[in-house]
């Protein structure tokens, strides 16, 4: 079965920075779906925030196995009525992985009811990021750690909640320590967190990184059916009940109708 990824891509750094033109010059989301693009399970495709809907249409995400999201420098310019249809996509069943500074990204503080938080440094330094879960699926085909010449300092404590599984523990040369691959379950949805991603750095092209994407691509993934309304909380009639009761006291709602939210 093939898997359908989205890589949505905030794409304003690439348009406004030359550096970052440089390193990427069809965009991050460009290079992070070309990457998925050589595994022959799974066929990825990009959109953008500057898209109409930013891309993420109810018929888009209907088609959507995995999204990957990157945001940076424009986290208030989504749109609510679009976070909140990415979340019900994710509570169904969509598998979603979030980059980098996607830690501040809205559907991500949404999904974790926290407020994401982190320390930082733009420094240039060196990253080493150590396999924490060995023989996760992940971390499949990793060495137990590997570096990154030059990234973003992101250190601890990091304001998420405690993950289903650490994968991944970052040391930087500056000494600091950070939980830089995170897995989560939302719903029917598998969320993970991978930090790595600064856009002035190669990141997305180094070799292990975009073994970790894919990885994660299939990790996120669930083949089973989407749920229809995620959010639905039904009035179950007496008569429906799965052993015969007989209704007792006063009600507010009578049979049907819908509760209060």
């Amino acid at each position: 079965m093939t898997i359908r990824v989205t890589v949505w891509g905030e794409n304003v750094h690439e348009r406004e920075n030359k550096i970052v033109a440089g390193v990427y010059p069809d965009g991050m989301h460009n290079c992070i779906a070309a990457a998925l693009n050589t595994h022959d399970d799974i066929r990825a495709t990009s959109v953008t925030l500057q898209d109409p809907e930013h891309g993420l249409t109810q018929a888009r995400l209907a088609e959507t196995d995995v999204l990957i999201w990157w945001g940076h420098a424009a986290h208030g310019d989504v749109e609510d009525a679009i976070v909140d249809r990415v979340c019900d996509a994710v509570w169904g069943g969509m598998g979603i992985i979030f980059l980098h500074s996607a830690h501040f990204a809205k559907p991500f503080k949404r999904l974790m009811g926290a407020p994401c938080n982190l320390t930082w440094r733009e420094a240039g330094e060196r990253e080493r990021l150590w396999v924490t879960s060995r023989h996760h699926p992940i971390a499949a085909g990793l060495p137990d750690s590997f570096e990154l010449e030059h990234e973003e300092m992101y250190g601890e404590p990091f304001g998420v909640p405690e993950p289903l599984e650490t994968v991944f523990i970052s040391w930087f040369q500056g000494g600091e320590v950070f939980r830089s691959g995170l897995t989560y379950k939302r719903g029917a949805g598998n969320v993970f967190y991978f930090r790595p991603g600064h856009e002035t750095y190669p990141t997305y092209h180094d070799a292990n990184v975009r073994r970790v994407i894919a990885n994660g691509v299939r990790w996120a993934f669930n083949p089973e059916a989407r749920i229809g309304d995620p959010n639905d909380a039904p009035n179950v009639p007496v008569e429906a009940a799965p052993e015969p009761i007989t209704a007792r006291g006063p009600r507010l709602h009578e049979d049907g109708e819908e509760g209060f939210r």
